[in-house]
């Protein structure tokens, strides 16, 4: 018998019937004699019907009163899924966020977890009820309802998880687990049966969209066993752990993210002096703009050009803001591009393998690929290029690192 946390998204109960399957779902682990925690998001579409009508209200919405609208999309999901599960005679009680209690910090829309009070589900789950817990949505310290933004059930679930000491938490979701690379780009793609915290966290960070973010940050943190497995499909879905892969035959690589939001901006002729890059990457920051690669070019007249790469989204807050300082710092232009998109390499077994970016760099070069920045980390290597390219660039990738290819567990 194990303790299971599981996740289904928007997707997966987006409708009764689709609430009724998952109920059938858990009555199965709970009648293979396991304990059953179900973390549940909001209908599909919900949180953005909400949205919707908050800014028919307001241009922008008070950020306290925004949490308590789209907190109540889950509250919905959690009641209908514990009336089907009842129905079916299996006993199950539902929470809330504020109910559990998960204490966050005072950031609405954006709060951090901070602490769980597993006391109400452990003593449930002695009684043999399932509990089914509203995603995204925790309570600050003065009670306040706060969300823990969009994406933020994924989060949810593996912080459950981990209060419980899970043997294992499983998110549910549209795909029936994590692939090479996209399937919609690259019909090779494969499914992997195991990834590393690591290689999952850069795949996510680098356009991965299988996983949000923090809740690998979480799961890495505490230990958290995660399995992402199809709602709609069954199937042993891909493990993302602690353990590296002990084949023989361990992969170089494990998978190509991408991600289509991207724009570069360079800045030409900046003096080269101390603090200058600071002083153009602290204005954007300040500005609440993220920014991603950089490379910087030394000249032979003192001066460097300078780029980055952004979200598309920021590009014209951006401009605005190197606008701004454009005379304090002395530089004498700016150029933008958002045709272009980015590419990753990723895997842990760039660590012991040299050789890994010539073979990157040389697949792009055979399909007349033009690189126009580069960054790399221990297990990563992102390329920006232009975006037409991109489907051909993935597939080249692919092929070249035979990523199509099982790999046999012959274990020493």
């Amino acid at each position: 018998m194990a303790l299971i946390v599981q996740k289904f998204g928007g997707t997966s109960v987006g409708s009764v019937e689709r609430i009724q399957a998952v109920a059938d779902k858990i009555c199965k682990f709970k009648a293979e004699g396991h304990d059953v925690v179900v973390v549940v998001s909001a209908m599909s579409g919900e949180t953005n019907r909400l949205i919707a009508l908050a800014n028919e209200i307001q241009q922008e919405p008070d950020p306290r009163e925004m949490d308590v609208l789209v907190s109540t999309g889950e509250q919905v999901t959690i009641a209908l899924l514990c009336m089907a599960l009842k129905q079916r005679g299996q006993d199950a009680r539902s929470y809330t966020g504020s109910q559990v209690k998960i204490l966050t910090d005072e950031v609405h829309t954006k709060a951090r977890i901070q602490s769980i009070d597993d006391g109400n589900i452990r003593a449930d789950l002695a009684q043999g009820r399932v509990v089914v817990v509203a995603g995204f949505q925790g309570v600050d310290a003065e009670g306040n309802i706060t969300t823990l933004g969009r994406g933020g059930s994924d989060t949810s679930a593996v912080a459950v998880a981990a209060a419980l000491k899970a043997d294992e938490c499983q998110i549910y979701t549209d795909v029936d687990g994590v692939y090479t690379t996209d399937p919609r780009i690259c019909d090779a793609a494969r499914r992997l049966d195991k990834i590393t915290f690591e290689e999952m966290l850069e795949m996510a960070s680098q356009g991965s969209k299988v996983l949000q973010i923090r809740s690998v940050e979480f799961a890495g943190k505490y230990k958290v066993p995660l399995r992402v497995l199809s709602s709609f499909v069954d199937g042993p879905g891909t493990l993302i752990s602690l353990e590296e892969n002990s084949s023989m035959e361990n992969p170089i690589v494990s998978g190509i993210a991408f991600n289509r939001d991207e724009a570069k901006v360079s800045v030409f002729n900046v003096p080269d002096q101390p603090g200058v890059a600071s002083k153009i990457l602290g204005a954007v920051a300040e500005a609440n703009i993220e920014v991603d690669v950089i490379v910087q070019n030394t000249a032979h007249d003192d001066s460097n050009d300078f780029s980055f790469t952004i979200h598309r989204n920021d590009l014209k807050k951006t401009l605005s803001v190197l606008e701004s300082i454009k005379n304090e710092i002395g530089f004498s232009g700016i150029e933008t591009d958002d045709k272009i998109v980015k590419v990753s390499l990723v895997g842990v077994g760039m660590r012991s393998h040299a050789g890994v970016a010539a073979k990157m760099f040389d697949a792009l070069a055979s399909d007349g690929i033009n690189i126009q920045m580069i960054t790399t980390s221990e297990i990563k290597i992102t390329v920006i290029i232009e975006e037409k390219y991109l489907e051909l660039a993935v597939r080249g990738i692919h092929s070249a690192f035979e990523l199509d290819q099982e790999i046999e567990e012959e274990t020493l």
